[in-house]
Parts: structure tokens; sequence; C-alpha cells
């Protein structure tokens, strides 16, 4: 990867989303938390959810990722509250296709997502793209099951 790539990666967009993740923490009492983690970097996330209605009603997470895992983590806490699991899988859905295909851009609330479509080059990167929302979805279906 040269320097010019890696500039293009890493964005002054990106580095800005990267340094304010919203949410950042854990929630007290949970009614649904998972961690996932890449093997191919070691990044990861732990989300911790509370589920009202079928939609998240409080969120927090725990991010360890490079800074473009980061970037997906901000985007998604930005605007993760008030959100149901079939709108967060199909974001999710769709930013493997933006990533793999040169797909479209989820929709607003998510079309910030946008600033990571330089990443589609870099396939090491992906998983750690999708962790947070890998670990929302996994802790929305354990707040379910547990309901």
């Amino acid at each position: 990867m040269s320097d010019a790539d890696l500039i293009k990666l890493y964005s002054k967009r990106i580095l800005a989303l990267a340094a304010d993740i919203p949410h950042a923490g854990r929630l007290d009492a949970p009614q649904g938390s998972s961690k996932q983690r890449s093997p191919l970097c070691g990044s990861t996330v732990t989300a911790d959810v509370v589920v009202q209605d079928g939609k998240i009603a409080d969120f927090a997470q725990n991010v360890k990722a490079c800074a473009l895992g980061q970037a997906s983590a901000s985007i998604l806490g930005a605007h993760v509250i008030g959100q149901d699991r079939e709108t967060l899988a199909e974001t999710r859905d769709m930013i493997v296709a933006m990533l793999k295909e040169d797909g479209p851009t989820p929709p607003a609330p998510f079309d910030d997502l946008e600033v990571l479509r330089p990443a589609r080059e870099f396939k090491n990167r992906h998983p750690s793209i999708l962790l947070a929302w890998e670990a929302v979805l996994a802790a929305m279906d354990e707040a379910q099951a547990a309901a």
C-alpha cells in the first residue's frame, strides 16, 4: 500500500469520525450485549442495548478498532437509537455490497458511510468496518431472546 493510498483511505473525515464515537462505554443494565472480534486484525467492538417495542432505546459501545472500524462505529452510534433490527441488518448488508460490489451507499440516516467507500479496495479492512454492526445485531438478538 502506497503512502497516497493510505492518505486516501484515512481521510480527514474518517479520522474525525473515529475521534468522536457516540455512546462510547458500557450500559449499566443492558438487555443484550455482544462482543465481536475480527480475527484478521484483532479489532473488537462490544455493544450493549436496551430494546423497547423492537427498537433500540439505549445503546453503548466499547470500540477497540482501526480508524475505519471506529468511523463505522461512529456513524452507527450517531443514528442507532430508535432503529429496529431489520433496518440495521439491511444497512449492514448494504455496507457489504458497497465494499464488495461497489453497491449503493446506505440511505439516510446512514449515508455518511459513503466515506468508507475507498476501503473497498482493502478487503482485509472490511471485517473491522462491519464489527459494530455485527455487535449491535447480536446484542439485539440476545435482548429479544431474553424478553
